[in-house]
């Protein structure tokens, strides 16, 4: 179907932290007093995933609490959002979002969710630019060779993503604008499925965050061709940009961020807000995230906030300039 029109992008800077004028109550003060836990709307392997699991033991050592990591894909990433919105606003159950989350209300006619009134942003945690890769046997080294590839074989050459709306899936729409070429998209119930299927040789490329390729890369499995950003990315420094191939306009990426349920008390919000930027500065957290490609953000909930409504605002435009499909 066609995309039409463009969402109405709402005011989350100034109303997304729903609840914000709550009274400071006693479940408030005793907070936590169970274990948390952290939907993810895509599958295992990917980069919500990889970021969630790295950080979530130092969350649970400075909270007290076991933290849950529990991977809820389907719909595009609706299953797990459509859970964590409808859940009680008492901070025990999270949703840990990429790309997909500000991209959604532009790229669905209809969500089961309000993206703005059905959750209150936590924090923002990370972002990393994504890489275009393919697989070891495909016949190119430069981002040159496979645009001439591609154009000598329209429609034969099959790109994996990660999910509608994901930094993925734009990645390759972009992409495919810019370059004005014909590829066959393939969608997967997240990043590490899909990279599983082109490391193993079925799908020709995809588009990738560094954490869930760098190691294949590394090893030879894969080849990374170009990466997106205005620079390139420290975990990755010998992969040149877009810009620096020759191709400008493929200006895809991913911020990560943790939501919970629209009426949390503020409190709460502010409470598993603060942890989660102190578990991002602990060296041998951030060095590590730094290392699979990730620059560590964290932060409060009404920079998250901020960051939402200016993605919102992003995205929509881009799927009206490029008159994305989903299909």
């Amino acid at each position: 179907m066609k995309i039409a029109g463009l969402p109405r992008v709402l005011g989350l800077a100034t109303t997304a932290i729903i609840g914000a004028n709550l009274p400071y109550s006693s479940h408030a003060q005793s907070f936590p007093a169970k274990p948390i836990r952290i939907i993810i709307p895509l599958g295992a392997g990917g980069g919500t995933d990889t970021l969630t699991r790295i950080i979530a033991p130092k969350v649970s050592e400075f909270l007290g609490q076991q933290i849950i990591v529990d991977n809820r894909p389907g719909a595009g990433t609706q299953i797990g959002t459509e859970l964590v919105a409808r859940a009680a606003p008492d901070g025990y159950t999270l949703l840990n979002v990429d790309t997909s989350f500000p991209s959604s209300p532009s790229l669905n006619r209809k969500l089961p969710y309000d993206s703005a009134k059905d959750f209150a942003p936590v924090s923002l945690l990370a972002s990393a630019p994504v890489v275009l890769v393919v697989h070891a046997s495909v016949p190119v080294r430069t981002l040159k060779e496979l645009l001439a590839l591609a154009k000598a074989r329209p429609g034969q050459l099959n790109f994996a993503f990660g999910g509608y709306g994901t930094a993925s899936h734009m990645g390759i729409e972009l992409f495919r604008a810019a370059a004005r070429v014909d590829v066959t998209l393939i969608p997967y119930k997240g990043g590490g499925p899909a990279a599983a299927d082109v490391i193993a040789g079925q799908v020709a490329m995809m588009f990738a965050g560094p954490a869930s390729i760098k190691q294949q890369v590394t090893s030879g499995r894969l080849r990374a061709i170009a990466v997106t950003g205005a620079k390139r990315n420290v975990a990755m420094p010998s992969v040149p940009t877009f810009n620096e191939s020759a191709l400008p306009g493929v200006d895809s990426g991913s911020y990560w961020g943790s939501l919970a349920p629209g009426a949390t008390p503020r409190e709460i919000v502010a409470t598993l807000s603060g942890t989660m930027s102190k578990a991002l500065q602990v060296p041998e957290i951030r060095n590590r995230l730094i290392d699979l490609g990730y620059d560590p953000i964290g932060g409060t909930p009404e920079e998250f906030s901020i960051n939402l409504r200016n993605e919102m605002a992003k995205w929509a435009k881009i799927v009206k300039d490029t008159g994305i499909r989903i299909d």
